[in-house]
């Protein structure tokens, strides 16, 4: 049995639970090594208070999940069959008390299928449970993390080879995509994002048919999956000779950036974060026109635990992963992000992301 799940199974005790049920794939993975896409099969971990842990699977899964579970019991269900009897079966007949579920995960009528098979006493949620030990990220996870991050940087690097007079920000998308896969990336861990001209002005812009032209700000957000978890990295950059103004923008990002790197320290609130960057940022009068957090956990997720906003007091741990990324956007004019993964250990911040920061000009 693997460390998450000994951890688990203490949270199952400590919580006064008499099972819980575990249904994201993700968590699944996390907790036993057996990575699917169920659809819109049934897919669960369940575990009772002094019993083996149980994985139940699709029957078209029962092959991978014995080669690649740590759980060695494994049940399985066709299509035709009630996978909520076969949880039902566990129990002998006998209600649990409190049943534990992640309701972020579970659905209206999933809830009700499962508490008709069960009627336990109360249904508690263990997603706070499963959030504690993601945003410990271990040895292994942070050797993944780095190569994620690796493979993205490599992505960026050939991607920029593409940017040339005429090409359009969807052509840049789809160049640095196939470049994922060619890369041995598993695939983008959002959709990704080429944002050129006044469309950096945009936080959160879908990229679109505009060509790329000289005097642009040029910004790409993009990450990868690799070996189940996550990159993500923004650069912008200057399209031949560009607006003072947007290099006084870029250098007061640039500062943030770093502002917010150096406060990510054990100890800390995760809202303090936020404030050293966005105090560069009002410092220098831009303060309006960053408008969103500072950052946002990392792992297998690309938005998970920690959220760095402003008013988030809980305290930075070592093994803490994240990202930190003001941003200044000012609307008709342009805008610029800067964004790298961060780990905290206890020697400091390090930053899973290399790619160098300083303002580079691409010619066309």
């Amino acid at each position: 049995m693997n460390e998450a799940l000994l951890k688990l199974e203490q949270g199952l005790t400590g919580g006064g639970l008499d099972a819980l049920l575990v249904t994201d794939p993700k968590h699944v993975y996390y907790l036993t090594g057996f990575a699917s896409n169920p659809h819109e099969r049934f897919l669960g971990l369940l575990l009772i208070r002094d019993e083996e842990p149980v994985l139940i699977v699709p029957a078209l899964d029962a092959e991978a999940a014995h080669a690649a579970s740590s759980v060695k019991t494994i049940l399985t269900h066709s299509d035709t069959d009630n996978p909520y009897e076969l949880l039902k079966s566990r129990f002998g007949g006998a209600a649990p008390g409190s049943f534990g579920i992640e309701k972020e995960h579970f659905s209206v009528s999933r809830y009700e299928l499962l508490a008709d098979a069960i009627p336990a006493g109360a249904f508690s949620d263990i997603g706070h449970l499963l959030r504690a030990m993601r945003a410990m990220k271990t040895p292994e996870e942070i050797r993944i993390m780095k190569h994620a991050a690796e493979l993205v940087e490599e992505v960026l690097r050939r991607g920029l080879s593409h940017v040339k007079a005429g090409v359009s920000e969807n052509e840049l998308v789809a160049e640095l995509e196939y470049l994922m896969k060619k890369a041995g990336a598993s695939g983008p861990s959002f959709d990704t994002m080429v944002l050129s001209g006044p469309n950096t002005a945009l936080p959160h812009g879908v990229p679109g048919e505009r060509k790329i032209q000289p005097g642009d700000l040029l910004m790409f957000d993009l990450g990868v999956y690799a070996a189940g978890y996550a990159s993500d990295i923004t650069r912008t950059f200057a399209v031949g000779e560009i607006d003072s103004k947007l290099i006084d923008i870029y250098n007061t990002v640039l500062a943030a950036n770093e502002a917010g790197i150096a406060a990510s320290v054990a100890g800390a609130t995760f809202g303090s974060v936020d404030k050293a960057a966005r105090d560069v940022i009002e410092a220098a009068g831009y303060g309006e026109y960053f408008m969103h957090r500072v950052g946002h956990g990392l792992g297998m997720d690309t938005h998970e635990y920690p959220s760095l906003h402003g008013l988030n007091t809980d305290i930075i741990a070592n093994g803490n992963v994240f990202t930190v990324e003001p941003g200044i956007y000012v609307p008709n004019l342009g805008g610029v992000r800067i964004e790298d993964d961060v780990l905290v250990t206890a020697e400091g911040p390090q930053t899973l992301t290399s790619f160098p920061k300083e303002l580079t000009v691409l010619s066309l």
